[in-house]
Protein backbone atom coordinates (compact mmCIF):
# COMPACT_ATOMS: atom_id res chain seq x y z
CA UNK A 1 0.00 0.00 0.00
CA UNK A 2 1.41 3.37 -0.76
CA UNK A 3 0.63 5.62 1.94
CA UNK A 4 -0.58 9.09 0.83
CA UNK A 5 1.22 11.89 2.90
CA UNK A 6 0.49 15.96 3.21
CA UNK A 7 3.15 17.88 4.99
CA UNK A 8 1.83 21.55 6.55
CA UNK A 9 4.25 23.88 6.94
CA UNK A 10 7.48 24.15 4.71
CA UNK A 11 10.32 25.59 6.74
CA UNK A 12 13.60 24.34 8.26
CA UNK A 13 11.79 20.86 9.13
CA UNK A 14 9.24 20.51 7.04
CA UNK A 15 10.69 20.46 3.57
CA UNK A 16 13.17 18.39 4.75
CA UNK A 17 10.64 15.96 5.53
CA UNK A 18 8.44 16.30 2.52
CA UNK A 19 11.48 15.51 0.11
CA UNK A 20 12.10 12.75 2.53
CA UNK A 21 8.80 11.54 2.38
CA UNK A 22 9.83 11.50 -1.70
CA UNK A 23 12.59 8.98 -1.20
CA UNK A 24 10.29 6.56 -0.17
CA UNK A 25 8.72 3.85 -2.27
CA UNK A 26 5.82 2.99 0.25
CA UNK A 27 4.59 6.81 0.41
CA UNK A 28 3.74 9.59 -1.78
CA UNK A 29 3.62 13.71 -1.42
CA UNK A 30 0.56 14.77 -2.15
CA UNK A 31 1.44 18.34 -1.42
CA UNK A 32 2.47 20.52 1.26
CA UNK A 33 1.00 23.78 2.96
CA UNK A 34 2.98 27.29 2.65
CA UNK A 35 1.44 30.29 4.43
CA UNK A 36 3.63 32.52 2.66
CA UNK A 37 4.53 32.88 -1.07
CA UNK A 38 8.76 33.29 -0.31
CA UNK A 39 11.59 31.90 -1.65
CA UNK A 40 10.48 28.13 0.33
CA UNK A 41 7.49 28.08 -2.28
CA UNK A 42 9.57 28.89 -5.30
CA UNK A 43 11.65 26.03 -4.64
CA UNK A 44 8.45 23.67 -4.20
CA UNK A 45 7.59 25.15 -7.05
CA UNK A 46 11.00 23.99 -8.97
CA UNK A 47 10.48 20.87 -7.70
CA UNK A 48 6.98 20.03 -9.02
CA UNK A 49 5.74 20.05 -5.65
CA UNK A 50 2.06 20.68 -5.15
CA UNK A 51 1.30 23.61 -2.64
CA UNK A 52 -1.68 24.36 -0.90
CA UNK A 53 -2.77 27.41 1.41
CA UNK A 54 -4.18 27.15 5.21
CA UNK A 55 -6.84 29.35 3.34
CA UNK A 56 -8.19 30.80 0.09
CA UNK A 57 -7.35 34.98 1.88
CA UNK A 58 -3.81 33.21 1.54
CA UNK A 59 -3.67 31.94 -1.65
CA UNK A 60 -4.62 35.54 -3.15
CA UNK A 61 -0.61 36.67 -2.11
CA UNK A 62 0.43 33.18 -4.28
CA UNK A 63 -1.79 34.55 -7.22
CA UNK A 64 0.33 37.79 -7.20
CA UNK A 65 3.46 36.03 -7.47
CA UNK A 66 2.16 34.24 -9.94
CA UNK A 67 2.64 30.79 -7.75
CA UNK A 68 0.00 28.45 -8.58
CA UNK A 69 -1.44 26.76 -5.54
CA UNK A 70 -3.55 23.26 -5.79
CA UNK A 71 -5.87 24.58 -3.04
CA UNK A 72 -6.20 24.48 0.90
CA UNK A 73 -5.46 22.98 3.44
CA UNK A 74 -8.97 21.33 3.27
CA UNK A 75 -8.12 20.47 0.37
CA UNK A 76 -5.40 18.19 0.94
CA UNK A 77 -6.94 16.68 4.18
CA UNK A 78 -9.21 15.07 1.75
CA UNK A 79 -6.44 13.81 -0.12
CA UNK A 80 -4.14 12.48 2.09
CA UNK A 81 -3.74 9.30 5.17
CA UNK A 82 -1.27 10.94 6.96
CA UNK A 83 -0.79 14.42 7.62
CA UNK A 84 2.95 15.53 9.50
CA UNK A 85 2.57 18.82 10.86
CA UNK A 86 5.75 21.17 10.60
CA UNK A 87 4.40 24.15 11.61
CA UNK A 88 5.68 27.10 14.24
CA UNK A 89 5.95 25.62 17.88
CA UNK A 90 2.17 25.82 19.23
CA UNK A 91 0.57 25.75 15.77
CA UNK A 92 0.27 21.74 15.37
CA UNK A 93 -2.29 22.14 18.42
CA UNK A 94 -4.59 24.26 16.65
CA UNK A 95 -4.60 22.49 13.52
CA UNK A 96 -5.48 19.13 15.45
CA UNK A 97 -9.01 19.97 15.22
CA UNK A 98 -9.18 20.28 11.32
CA UNK A 99 -7.43 17.28 11.19
CA UNK A 100 -9.51 14.93 13.61
CA UNK A 101 -12.43 16.23 11.64
CA UNK A 102 -10.79 14.87 8.36
CA UNK A 103 -9.60 11.72 9.76
CA UNK A 104 -6.53 11.52 9.17
CA UNK A 105 -3.56 10.46 11.08
CA UNK A 106 -1.16 12.79 12.71
CA UNK A 107 2.60 13.33 13.08
CA UNK A 108 3.74 16.31 15.30
CA UNK A 109 7.03 17.92 16.44
CA UNK A 110 8.72 18.22 18.98
CA UNK A 111 7.65 21.82 19.58
CA UNK A 112 4.15 20.67 20.65
CA UNK A 113 3.01 19.71 24.15
CA UNK A 114 3.08 15.83 24.58
CA UNK A 115 -0.42 16.16 25.01
CA UNK A 116 -1.38 16.96 21.68
CA UNK A 117 -0.31 13.16 20.44
CA UNK A 118 -1.35 9.72 21.80
CA UNK A 119 2.45 9.34 22.23
CA UNK A 120 5.63 10.88 22.52
CA UNK A 121 8.02 8.92 19.30
CA UNK A 122 11.78 7.93 18.98
CA UNK A 123 12.08 5.07 16.75
CA UNK A 124 14.82 3.30 18.34
CA UNK A 125 13.07 3.35 21.83
CA UNK A 126 9.44 2.70 21.38
CA UNK A 127 8.31 2.18 17.63
CA UNK A 128 7.03 -1.21 18.07
CA UNK A 129 5.06 -0.54 21.24
CA UNK A 130 3.38 2.83 19.22
CA UNK A 131 2.49 1.16 16.12
CA UNK A 132 -1.29 1.67 15.23
CA UNK A 133 -1.21 5.10 17.07
CA UNK A 134 -3.70 7.52 14.96
CA UNK A 135 -1.52 10.32 16.01
CA UNK A 136 2.31 10.74 17.16
CA UNK A 137 4.69 13.56 18.18
CA UNK A 138 8.28 13.13 17.14
CA UNK A 139 10.45 14.31 19.75
CA UNK A 140 12.63 17.71 19.45
CA UNK A 141 15.65 17.30 17.82
CA UNK A 142 17.56 17.28 21.10
CA UNK A 143 15.14 14.61 23.36
CA UNK A 144 16.14 12.87 19.75
CA UNK A 145 20.05 12.63 20.23
CA UNK A 146 19.50 11.84 23.83
CA UNK A 147 17.27 8.93 22.77
CA UNK A 148 19.02 7.37 20.15
CA UNK A 149 22.09 7.02 23.11
CA UNK A 150 20.32 6.14 25.68
CA UNK A 151 18.18 3.34 24.00
CA UNK A 152 21.15 2.03 21.85
CA UNK A 153 23.11 1.53 25.38
CA UNK A 154 20.07 0.50 27.46
CA UNK A 155 19.29 -2.15 25.13
CA UNK A 156 22.79 -3.86 25.53
CA UNK A 157 23.79 -2.59 28.97
CA UNK A 158 20.95 -1.31 30.89
CA UNK A 159 20.78 2.37 31.70
CA UNK A 160 19.87 3.62 35.71
CA UNK A 161 20.15 7.40 35.40
CA UNK A 162 22.08 10.15 32.80
CA UNK A 163 22.86 13.27 33.56
CA UNK A 164 23.70 16.15 30.52
CA UNK A 165 24.48 19.52 30.06
CA UNK A 166 23.25 20.64 26.52
CA UNK A 167 25.30 23.22 25.20
CA UNK A 168 22.01 24.63 22.62
CA UNK A 169 22.79 26.13 19.09
CA UNK A 170 21.26 30.05 19.52
CA UNK A 171 19.55 30.21 16.51
CA UNK A 172 19.18 28.30 13.08
CA UNK A 173 20.85 29.68 10.13
CA UNK A 174 17.92 31.64 8.86
CA UNK A 175 16.99 33.06 11.80
CA UNK A 176 18.13 36.68 11.81
CA UNK A 177 16.29 37.44 14.69
CA UNK A 178 17.00 35.16 17.55
CA UNK A 179 19.85 33.76 19.23
CA UNK A 180 22.36 35.59 21.73
CA UNK A 181 24.92 37.45 20.14
CA UNK A 182 27.98 37.77 22.13
CA UNK A 183 26.70 35.94 25.49
CA UNK A 184 26.16 31.98 26.87
CA UNK A 185 22.47 32.09 28.44
CA UNK A 186 21.16 29.27 30.59
CA UNK A 187 18.51 28.53 28.95
CA UNK A 188 16.24 27.98 31.35
CA UNK A 189 18.11 29.38 34.40
CA UNK A 190 15.94 26.80 36.66
CA UNK A 191 17.09 23.03 36.76
CA UNK A 192 16.62 20.50 35.20
CA UNK A 193 15.84 21.74 31.68
CA UNK A 194 12.84 20.54 29.41
CA UNK A 195 14.67 17.79 27.73
CA UNK A 196 14.77 15.67 30.89
CA UNK A 197 11.32 16.49 31.13
CA UNK A 198 11.03 15.28 27.27
CA UNK A 199 12.89 12.47 27.39
CA UNK A 200 10.51 10.53 30.14
CA UNK A 201 7.73 11.40 28.07
CA UNK A 202 9.26 8.10 26.16
CA UNK A 203 11.33 6.45 28.97
CA UNK A 204 9.15 7.67 31.94
CA UNK A 205 11.16 5.26 34.08
CA UNK A 206 14.32 6.86 33.88
CA UNK A 207 16.32 8.51 36.09
CA UNK A 208 17.53 11.73 33.86
CA UNK A 209 18.42 15.22 34.57
CA UNK A 210 19.29 17.78 31.87
CA UNK A 211 20.93 21.55 32.03
CA UNK A 212 21.02 23.38 29.12
CA UNK A 213 22.82 26.77 27.90
CA UNK A 214 22.51 29.15 24.77
CA UNK A 215 25.18 30.13 22.48
CA UNK A 216 26.22 32.22 20.07
CA UNK A 217 26.28 29.21 16.94
CA UNK A 218 23.90 28.27 14.15
CA UNK A 219 25.51 24.92 13.14
CA UNK A 220 24.87 22.41 15.70
CA UNK A 221 24.04 21.46 19.64
CA UNK A 222 26.87 19.88 21.56
CA UNK A 223 25.92 17.75 24.64
CA UNK A 224 27.85 16.17 27.63
CA UNK A 225 26.47 12.92 28.84
CA UNK A 226 26.99 10.66 32.09
CA UNK A 227 25.34 7.77 32.23
CA UNK A 228 25.41 4.92 34.65
CA UNK A 229 25.04 1.26 33.39
CA UNK A 230 23.27 -1.27 34.90
CA UNK A 231 26.74 -2.94 35.13
CA UNK A 232 29.89 -2.45 34.51
CA UNK A 233 31.29 -1.88 30.66
CA UNK A 234 34.73 -1.79 29.16
CA UNK A 235 34.97 1.03 26.24
CA UNK A 236 35.78 -1.36 23.88
CA UNK A 237 32.18 -2.99 24.48
CA UNK A 238 30.25 0.83 24.65
CA UNK A 239 32.26 1.91 21.86
CA UNK A 240 31.00 -1.31 19.57
CA UNK A 241 27.49 -0.77 20.86
CA UNK A 242 27.90 2.85 19.36
CA UNK A 243 29.58 1.58 16.02
CA UNK A 244 26.88 -0.96 15.72
CA UNK A 245 23.66 1.10 16.34
CA UNK A 246 21.74 2.57 13.85
CA UNK A 247 21.87 6.40 13.35
CA UNK A 248 24.54 6.98 15.48
CA UNK A 249 27.83 8.53 14.03
CA UNK A 250 31.34 7.96 15.77
CA UNK A 251 33.83 10.31 14.38
CA UNK A 252 37.47 10.06 15.16
CA UNK A 253 39.35 13.20 15.90
CA UNK A 254 42.76 11.62 15.29
CA UNK A 255 41.60 10.31 11.82
CA UNK A 256 39.73 13.24 10.76
CA UNK A 257 41.05 16.37 12.06
CA UNK A 258 37.30 17.02 13.48
CA UNK A 259 37.27 19.05 17.21
CA UNK A 260 33.93 21.19 16.29
CA UNK A 261 30.88 21.29 15.30
CA UNK A 262 32.20 23.74 12.48
CA UNK A 263 34.35 21.69 11.27
CA UNK A 264 32.05 18.94 10.98
CA UNK A 265 29.66 21.20 8.81
CA UNK A 266 32.36 21.87 6.51
CA UNK A 267 33.20 18.18 6.05
CA UNK A 268 28.81 17.47 5.67
CA UNK A 269 28.76 20.23 3.10
CA UNK A 270 31.52 18.35 0.94
CA UNK A 271 29.38 15.03 0.28
CA UNK A 272 25.72 15.61 2.05
CA UNK A 273 22.63 17.93 0.21
CA UNK A 274 22.09 21.01 2.52
CA UNK A 275 25.49 19.25 4.76
CA UNK A 276 22.65 17.34 6.78
CA UNK A 277 23.65 15.39 9.54
CA UNK A 278 20.68 12.98 10.24
CA UNK A 279 23.06 10.62 12.79
CA UNK A 280 23.91 11.56 16.21
CA UNK A 281 27.59 12.15 16.19
CA UNK A 282 29.97 11.10 19.28
CA UNK A 283 33.24 12.23 19.07
CA UNK A 284 35.23 9.09 20.12
CA UNK A 285 38.33 10.28 22.11
CA UNK A 286 35.75 11.85 23.95
CA UNK A 287 34.14 8.16 25.59
CA UNK A 288 35.45 7.34 28.84
CA UNK A 289 34.25 4.78 30.47
CA UNK A 290 34.99 3.63 34.37
CA UNK A 291 33.01 0.48 35.84
CA UNK A 292 29.54 1.46 34.93
CA UNK A 293 29.48 5.15 34.24
CA UNK A 294 30.39 6.12 30.83
CA UNK A 295 30.84 9.77 29.97
CA UNK A 296 30.57 11.27 26.09
CA UNK A 297 30.40 14.45 23.99
CA UNK A 298 27.73 14.42 21.21
CA UNK A 299 26.59 16.77 18.63
CA UNK A 300 23.45 17.12 16.75
CA UNK A 301 22.27 18.88 13.90
CA UNK A 302 19.35 20.49 14.86
CA UNK A 303 18.04 20.66 10.95
CA UNK A 304 18.13 17.41 10.20
CA UNK A 305 18.37 14.61 12.76
CA UNK A 306 14.50 14.39 13.41
CA UNK A 307 13.96 13.79 9.48
CA UNK A 308 14.47 9.79 9.93
CA UNK A 309 12.11 9.52 12.86
CA UNK A 310 9.53 11.63 11.15
CA UNK A 311 9.52 8.87 7.90
CA UNK A 312 9.17 5.93 11.02
CA UNK A 313 6.41 7.56 12.60
CA UNK A 314 4.58 7.46 9.27
CA UNK A 315 5.13 4.43 8.95
CA UNK A 316 3.78 4.32 12.46
CA UNK A 317 0.13 5.52 12.34
CA UNK A 318 -0.60 3.87 9.40
CA UNK A 319 0.32 0.09 10.32
CA UNK A 320 3.20 -0.44 8.31
CA UNK A 321 3.67 -3.87 8.27
CA UNK A 322 7.47 -3.22 8.50
CA UNK A 323 9.29 -3.85 11.71
CA UNK A 324 11.49 -1.40 13.63
CA UNK A 325 14.84 -3.05 11.96
CA UNK A 326 13.17 -3.52 8.22
CA UNK A 327 11.74 0.67 8.75
CA UNK A 328 15.50 1.61 10.10
CA UNK A 329 17.05 0.01 7.02
CA UNK A 330 14.32 1.28 4.61
CA UNK A 331 14.54 4.98 5.82
CA UNK A 332 18.67 5.17 6.27
CA UNK A 333 18.83 3.95 2.98
CA UNK A 334 16.95 6.41 1.25
CA UNK A 335 18.00 8.98 3.09
CA UNK A 336 22.16 8.04 2.28
CA UNK A 337 22.39 7.84 6.03
CA UNK A 338 25.73 4.99 6.09
CA UNK A 339 27.30 6.81 9.86
CA UNK A 340 30.06 8.36 7.98
CA UNK A 341 30.45 11.38 6.18
CA UNK A 342 32.96 9.32 3.51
Amino acid sequence: MTVKVGVNGFGTIGRRVALAVTLQKDMRLVGVVKRTPDYSALYAQSKGINLYTPTLKDAEAFDKRGIKVAGTLEDLLNKVDVVVDSTPEGQGAKNKQSYDEAGVRQVFQGGEKPDVAEASFSTLCNYESVKGASSLRVVSCNTTGLLRLICSLNKEFGVKSVRAVLVRRGADPKEVKKGPIDAIVLNPPSLPSHHAIDVKTVLPWLDIKTAAVAVPTTFMHLHHVTLKLSRNATRGEVLEVLSQSPRIMLVSSSDTGIKSTAQLVDAARMVRMRYDIPELVVFEESVAVDGNEVMLFQAVHQESIVVPENIDAVRAVTQSQLGLEETVKITDSSLGLNKRLW
